[in-house]
Parts: structure tokens; C-alpha cells; sequence
């Protein structure tokens, strides 16, 4: 009898142990477990259970979530020497500054007419859907946030183009230790590109030694990373309980129609990046999407796209055939320029409190808010919660204090995760075009 049952239990190991296989081939997969699991959980702690205390739960919740702060916390460990090494051997890997000066130029031309077509876009939609109109925040302005109407209409009338050669200067670094230490990302990049060019430009005895010790530190940084995938699932399960138990669901259906919009504006740049894919680069849509899913899952889950650089120099060139030196040279500079859906959401998230606000815009406003927008969305700090604070300078153009991101603030952690996978398909795609059509490497110099 006891073997008739071991007989009759044996289907269901055999279902186990293929599932088992199955989910364990498949990152992508344990993922959306993970992240579903992770939501339910976090949905359920934000009803305040009775059974247990806010400062237990607190404190449950701040264990569970230790995996994926611990996760994020080794990939910025990481971060700056990757990026640093990544950008110097992109451009100085190809034995000369040939390829930068005749990428470089295209590389801003593309991203300028992207980030523009995409937030044309999103102002459009903005201006249909008008999220503003369907939430009375006549309680919610508080005195700080409240504006003065003619100073304001003074604020939209004045532009800040005066302001940009200082802007220019302000992204070279005066101390590059001192942009290295502060995690200063664009200045980073910057000044990576500077000793790129000036290694690419000296003979190959002297550069080699210092690019056979960048690639090493490349080797060392990915090696890392390998580790701290293997934590991924359990990451993503404390980071979606963390925030969703943190934003609850009252402030999310508060704010329902703002985040609809801004998830709507996201995804027509989905649509446009498969336009660029589909009918300019001619790459399979399908192959893309399935190249891509580990990378854009956890960009997800993490809302960092720094904190994924690596997986995504890893998906460009084992998964999707990049060259190294496009995607070496690409992601870096695209993790701090190209932010299509940090930009998307900034713009939505202006017009929409401009509309809770009652202010009129004209086309005259509405341009200086792109400019603005495109300006302040490079360099934008690839953190979670970053780009709301960068919001208070778009804020500023029409006239409205920066305190009044407090009106969206609730939702702003979970609107990053949607932008920042936008932000990653950008450079996968980016790195998809120019592997297209400007992959044009010299002969390469001695390599390690």
C-alpha cells in the first residue's frame, strides 16, 4: 500500500521537479513571481494589520526589503568604476578618437530627436486627458505650495536661455576625485570621455597599460554582478512589498488618473522605439522583447538604471550582438543622457499640476517647458525618487514652488519603475541603431 501511494505521488514530484527546472532556467520568470508575490504582500501590510504593531511591521517590512537594498547597494558599489572603465575602453578601445567624432555628433542629434518627438507626445496627451481636472486638491495645497498668479505669469514670460553657458561649464568637473566620491554621474561620464579621446590619441605603448588595468576593472565589476544576480528574485519580492505596503492602495487610486496618463505617455515611447526597431534598424520585435525582459523586469523592480548597467552591457552584446565598443561607449552615456521616460513623466507631471493649480498655458509656456524638460532630464540622477526632485526645476519655469511635488510624491516610486524600464529599452534600442548603421570601428590596438 505504502509503494501503491509513493506510485501514486510520483506524477506530481515529476510536476514539481519540471517546474522546478523550468522556473529556474528562466530569471524572467521568477521575476514576476517574485514581483507579484512581493505587491500582494505589500498590499495586505499597507492595511495596517491589527494582529501586529506598526513597529513591528515596520520592522518586518525593513527585513524583507534587505535582499533588494542590499542588492542596490552592491551595483552602486560597482556603478562608477564599471561606467568609468566602460567609457574609456569604448571610445580608446578602437585605437583612435575616430569613432567618437563621428558617432559623438549623431549619438546627440538622436538623442535630442527622440527625447523631443517623445515629449511632444506626452504634452499632447497631457493636454487631452487633463488628469488635473479629476482631483479637487482644494485640501491638499497647503500654504507653502499656494502661488502668486501675476508672479507667475512673470516667471513663464522670462526664459532662462542666459542661465545655459553655465550649465555647460557646470558639467566639466573642476575635481574629478571630487565627481568620482560624489557619485556625480554625468561629470563622470564626461571626464571619462576626455581620457577616452586623449588615450585614443597617444601611441598604443603608452595607452595599453592603463586599458589593460580599466579592462580588468570591468572583469572584476561583471564578476560582481554575477554574484549579486543570484539575490534578483528575492530583491524584487522585498522591494515591490516595501513600496506597495509604503505608497497603499488609497493614495494610488487617488492619483489614478495622473498615473494612467503618465503610464499611457510611457508606453506610446515604447511605440516609438518600435517603430525605430521594426522599420529603421529592421531587428524581430519578438527576438528584442525576449533579448531584453531579464534586463527591463529588474530595471523595473530596482527603478535605478544605473543599478542595471551591467546586466544591460551584458543583454547588448552576449544576447543581442552589440559590439563592445558601441555598447561600451552607448549605455554609459545613455544612463545619464538619454531619459526619455524620466522626461515623459517630468512633462506630464508639470502639466498635470499646472492643472491642479487652475494656470493657463500657452504654446509659448508649453515650449520652454520642453526645453527645460530635455535640459533638466540629462544628467538626472538614475536613482530612485531622483527624478521628482529634479521635477522642482521644471516647476519653476511656470512659476509654481517645488513643494508642490508633495501632490504626486505618493506615487512617484511606482511611476519610477515604469520610466525607468522605459529609460533601459532607450539604450538597448540606442545601441541597437548605432550597431546598424555607425558601426564603423577602426582597427583596434593591442588588447588585453
Amino acid at each position: 500500500m505504502v509503494e501503491y501511494g509513493l506510485d501514486k505521488l510520483q506524477p506530481v514530484k515529476d510536476l514539481y521537479t519540471y517546474l522546478q527546472r523550468f522556473v529556474q532556467k528562466r530569471l524572467w520568470l521568477r521575476v514576476i513571481i517574485a514581483m507579484v508575490a512581493g505587491i500582494l504582500l505589500g498590499a495586505y501590510f499597507a492595511t495596517k494589520p491589527e494582529w501586529i504593531e506598526a513597529n513591528t511591521l515596520e520592522s518586518v517590512v525593513n527585513w524583507i526589503a534587505f535582499p533588494g537594498n542590499l542588492f542596490i547597494r552592491i551595483v552602486q558599489m560597482i556603478m562608477i568604476p564599471l561606467m568609468f572603465s566602460s567609457v574609456v575602453q569604448g571610445i580608446a578601445g578602437g585605437g583612435s578618437a575616430d569613432y567618437l567624432k563621428k558617432s559623438g555628433p549623431k549619438l546627440l542629434i538622436y538623442y535630442m530627436m527622440t527625447t523631443t518627438t517623445v515629449l511632444i507626445l506626452a504634452v499632447i496627451l497631457a493636454s487631452i486627458m487633463t488628469p488635473g481636472d479629476y482631483m479637487d486638491a482644494g485640501n491638499l495645497i497647503t500654504p507653502d505650495m499656494a502661488i502668486d498668479p501675476e508672479a507667475a505669469n512673470q516667471t513663464q514670460s522670462a526664459t532662462s536661455f542666459g542661465t545655459i553657458p553655465n550649465m555647460i561649464i557646470d558639467l566639466l568637473p573642476a575635481n574629478p576625485l571630487a565627481a568620482l566620491v560624489s557619485g556625480d554621474m554625468l561629470s563622470i561620464v564626461i571626464f571619462a570621455v576626455i581620457i577616452g579621446v586623449s588615450l585614443a590619441n597617444i601611441p598604443s605603448d603608452t595607452a595599453v597599460p592603463l586599458l589593460k588595468v580599466l579592462y580588468s576593472v570591468q572583469e572584476i565589476t561583471m564578476a560582481i554582478t554575477q554574484w549579486a544576480m543570484k539575490i534578483v528574485p528575492l530583491a524584487v519580492f522585498g522591494l515591490m512589498c516595501q513600496v506597495t505596503s509604503q505608497v497603499g492602495i488609497g493614495t494610488i487610486m487617488g492619483l489614478s488618473m495622473f498615473m494612467l496618463t503618465v503610464i499611457i505617455g510611457l508606453f506610446l515611447v515604447v511605440i516609438v522605439y518600435s517603430c525605430i526597431l521594426l522599420f529603421v534598424v529592421r531587428v524581430n520585435l519578438k527576438k528584442f522583447f525576449i533579448d531584453a525582459r531579464d534586463t527591463l523586469l529588474l530595471a523595473f523592480s530596482v527603478a535605478s538604471s544605473a543599478a542595471v548597467m551591467p546586466l544591460t552591457l551584458k543583454t547588448a552584446e552576449e544576447k543581442m550582438g552589440i559590439h563592445p565598443s558601441v555598447s561600451r561607449f552607448i549605455i554609459p552615456v545613455g544612463v545619464s543622457l538619454n531619459m526619455d521616460g524620466t522626461a515623459v513623466f517630468q512633462a506630464i507631471a508639470t502639466l498635470f499640476i499646472a492643472q491642479v493649480y487652475g494656470l493657463e498655458l500657452d504654446l509659448a509656456t508649453i515650449m520652454i517647458i520642453i526645453i527645460t524638460t530635455i535640459l533638466a532630464s540629462i544628467g538626472t540622477p538614475s536613482a530612485p525618487g531622483a527624478g521628482v526632485i529634479v521635477l522642482g526645476s521644471v516647476l519653476g519655469t511656470i512659476g509654481i514652488p517645488m513643494t508642490a511635488i508633495a501632490l504626486i510624491i505618493g506615487v512617484d516610486r511606482l511611476l519610477g519603475m515604469f520610466r525607468t524600464s522605459v529609460n533601459v529599452m532607450g539604450d538597448l534600442v540606442t545601441c541597437n541603431v548605432f550597431n546598424r548603421f555607425y558601426n564603423e570601428v577602426p582597427e583596434k590596438t593591442e588588447q588585453p
